[in-house]
Parts: C-alpha cells; structure tokens; sequence
C-alpha cells in the first residue's frame, strides 16, 4: 500500500481507495484526487484491496475490475456482503463499456460505473457526489436511530418502501436490492404518477453536478430494478417508461 504523493492522513480530509494494477493509473488519480483535497491510498491487487479496506477504512473506493489475484468484482462482493462494509461507496473502473458488465457491477453492489478511457473531471464529479450521498445516508440513518417517524413507510400500489429499513416489498413479498436501486424507487414513489428523466435522476440520486457519459447508468439501474419487482419485465406494472421523457411509478394496484 502506498498512500499517493502525500505520506501522512489528514484525519479532517475523506479518504479515497485508489485500486488499480496499472501504477500510472493510481498516480493520476491520486494527484488529481489530492489536488481537490482527498487522502489517497492504493492498492495494486484484489488481496491488497481487501486487507486496505479493512484496515484504513476509506471514505470511498476507486476500484478496477481487472485486477491480479482477486479480480474486481469478487472484491466489491467479499466487501459488502462477506465483510458488510455497506456504507462505503465504490465505484468500479473497467475498459468494458456493455449494457451487460454495467448491470453485474450495480447488481454486485458497485454505487457508480466508470468506463475507462475516462476524464478526470468525470471522476472527480462522480467522487464528490456519490461522497455527498454517502454522508446525506449516514445523517438519515443517525436521525432514524433517535426517532420512529410515521412517514418511515411510502406505499404506492404493490410497491411498500420501509425508508428505516432500507427494504422493499411487492406485495408483501421482500425484494433485494441494492442501496442505490432502493435510492431510485424511493426517489420516484415519493412521488407517484410523475415522470422524471433521466437528468433528474442523476441530479438527484446519483448526485450528479454534470452528465457526461453517465445517461446510460440510469437505463441499466432501471431494467435491473425491474427485473427484480416486475412479474414480467416486458409489461411493467410498477416502474414504467414514458418514452422520450423518463420513468415513473405507478400507484395503481395489479
């Protein structure tokens, strides 16, 4: 491990996890991530990953699928499923750009896809938001912990969001999704029979301070959501498109 051009943690800064095999890659990112005020540490494998995360901690996880000794994707799962490190945000780095790798890195538990070759910007925005979401959740879940709130529960038709849980159900049957898909359902039953684009959804749930390159996630995060609530995917009932505007969920019963 290595902790970028800096040799000491500034405990008042956030912390970012720089995991790529390609040490060019980490310099880049841990100069530009440094220059906007982040701590860097790296890991040049999957094991060290994993050993890093656990012992320092980060604030967010920068990580590249195609890694030596543990690829990538079995990392972001060893992380938060075996290891229960839910909270921290990780946001994976691969050279594939298909409908289909983007769906295994959010249903594996990734927050965020970034397609390489990428711009620093487009990093850097994705960093400062997913971190600004990451701390927004952790204020919510504190707050919950003090009080029980009636409004805890949104229901709209079969759909029934538990916001002190974190859980889903349709028709009383429990879903498993990932944070950010149970952040999009939230976002859209809070307000029933509304369409939202794309543009909205990335502004407000991803956090987004611009789009480039991101308009694709929102499509993938969707058909993976509805390949979990939707009895048959190819005529929604729950979660549908207004082609040509965006998504919205209905509160009719099925």
């Amino acid at each position: 491990m290595t902790l970028g051009v800096e040799n000491v943690i500034d405990k008042d800064k956030k912390t970012i996890l720089i995991v790529d095999d390609e040490k060019n890659i980490r310099d880049l990112l841990a100069f530009n991530l440094q220059n906007e005020g982040y701590n860097t540490i790296e890991a040049s494998d999957g094991v060290e990953a994993v050993d890093v995360a656990l012992k320092d901690k980060p604030d967010l996880i920068l990580l590249d699928v195609m890694l030596p000794k543990l690829d990538g994707k079995s990392v972001c799962k060893k992380l938060r499923y075996s290891l229960n490190m839910s909270n921290i945000p990780i946001l994976m780095i691969s050279a594939k750009d298909t409908e289909t790798d983007k769906i295994v890195g959010l249903e594996i538990g990734a927050d965020d896809y970034i397609t390489k070759p990428f711009q620093i910007r487009e990093v850097i925005a994705r960093v400062k938001a997913n971190l600004r979401k990451a701390e927004l959740n952790a204020n919510i879940d504190t707050a919950q912990t003090k009080t029980e709130n009636k409004d805890d529960i949104i229901k709209v038709g079969d759909l029934t969001l538990d916001l002190k849980r974190v859980e889903a159900k349709v028709k009383d049957k429990v879903i498993n999704l990932t944070k950010k898909e149970f952040d999009v359902l939230k976002y859209l039953a809070a307000q029933p029979g509304q369409v939202v684009t794309r543009e909205m959804l990335l502004r407000d749930v991803w956090e987004y301070e611009e789009y480039v390159g991101a308009i694709r996630t929102i499509d993938v995060t969707m058909n993976r959501i509805r390949d979990k609530i939707e009895k048959d995917k190819a005529n929604p009932k729950i979660l549908i498109t207004k082609r040509g505007s965006g998504y919205y969920v209905t509160d009719k019963n099925t």
